[in-house]
This record gives C-alpha cells, structure tokens and sequence, in this order.
C-alpha cells in the first residue's frame, strides 16, 4: 500500500491517494484538488468521502467528470453535496454509492469498510482499507472533531468516542487535517473529550 497526501486549500484538507495493488483510491478531494489528483493517480478507481462537508467534497464532481469513476458517501451526509449546510458555496456532486452504517465494500478487489462515527456529521465515517483509518474529521493528533455545526449532535459524537474506545486493533490514523497518529494513542485521549462534553451539556 502506498499513500499519498496533500493539504487543499485555505483549510488545508488533507486529501489522499491509497494505492493498492496498482489501483488508486481517491479520499476526500477538497478545494482544488483536481489538478494534484489527476497528476498523481495513475489508475484511479474511486472517490471516497468520510463526510460531506465542504472541504472534503469540494472537487468531487469535477473529478467524477473527467476520470469517469465512482463516488461514495455515507448515506445521511448526501445531502449535504447538493446543499452545502456550512455556505461556501461548494460545487455540487451527487454520490453514486451511498454507504449506510458500518459496511465493508469490495471495490474493485480492495476491501473497504466504512466505520460509521456520528457526532460531527450525521453520517461521519472512518475509512478503513488494511491496517490503517483515514480518519476525515473524527479523530485528528490529539484532538477530536467539532460537534457545534449544523447537523452536529454531541450526544452522538460521545457514543462514537465511546466506540471507538471499544476497539482492540490499532490502526495508523490518517486525519481530515494536520499529521499522523495512532489509534492507541488517541484512545489514551477519548475519556477526556467524552467527559468535556459532557460537562459542556453536548453542545
């Protein structure tokens, strides 16, 4: 597997190629990501999104249109391709596959799992391909998403951290924003988060 990174735009979004047995997936492409994406994957055969925020989604459409591939979406963030709840005015793309829930997918031979994390978006996800999560904005190093969007809900990102607490595998965790970092690190982190919010009253 090989990855590759670049931070788009004025928030620097990461967006990512994975490279699996020659094939390329393509993880949240965000402010002008076209021109990186389409220099540096080589046989691209999706685009995946962890959510549908702006930043993450923003050069979906342009992309489907010139390389003519697949887009996912978590099903509840859908919406939010056509309809930007944050008012940026991100470019329009409709998804081609709506993922619901936890699934794992078979892409073109390449086993994907969507892991579901609710909080800061309705259908925020994880991205799991092998032993690594491209993480959007759940999980960052030493941080944790905002739940004070629209369509954020507290009391759903403290059972996604309560989640997340329950799993025994470590993953390399690959963030919406910033560096790497571990999933046993982070779970060192998710009491206290779970607690602030909490205290905070979820909001």
């Amino acid at each position: 597997m090989q990855i590759k990174i670049q931070p788009m735009g004025p928030p620097q979004t990461n967006c990512y190629i994975v490279t699996v047995e020659g094939k390329d997936l393509i993880i949240d492409p965000g402010i002008g990501a076209t021109q990186w994406v389409l220099k540096n994957a080589k046989n691209p055969i999706a685009i995946l999104n962890t959510h549908g925020h702006y930043d993450h989604i923003w050069s979906n459409g342009a992309l489907q249109e010139q390389l003519n591939i697949p887009l996912y979406v978590p099903k509840a963030d859908a919406f939010m391709l056509e309809k930007d709840p944050l008012g940026r005015k991100a470019p329009k793309s409709k998804a081609d596959v709506l993922v619901d829930g936890d699934q794992t997918l078979d892409i073109e031979g390449i086993s994907v799992t969507y892991r579901h994390f609710p909080g800061h978006t309705p259908g925020n996800s994880i991205i799991e391909i092998g032993d690594i999560w491209l993480s959007g904005d759940f999980l960052f190093e030493g941080s944790i998403g905002r739940w004070d969007f629209p369509y954020s809900d507290g009391r759903e990102m403290v059972k996604s951290l309560e989640k997340a607490l329950t799993i025994k595998k470590d993953f390399t965790v690959y963030p919406g924003h910033g560096m790497s970092t571990t999933l046993k690190a982070e779970q060192k982190n998710l009491p206290q988060w779970i607690s602030y919010i909490k205290y905070n009253r979820y909001r």
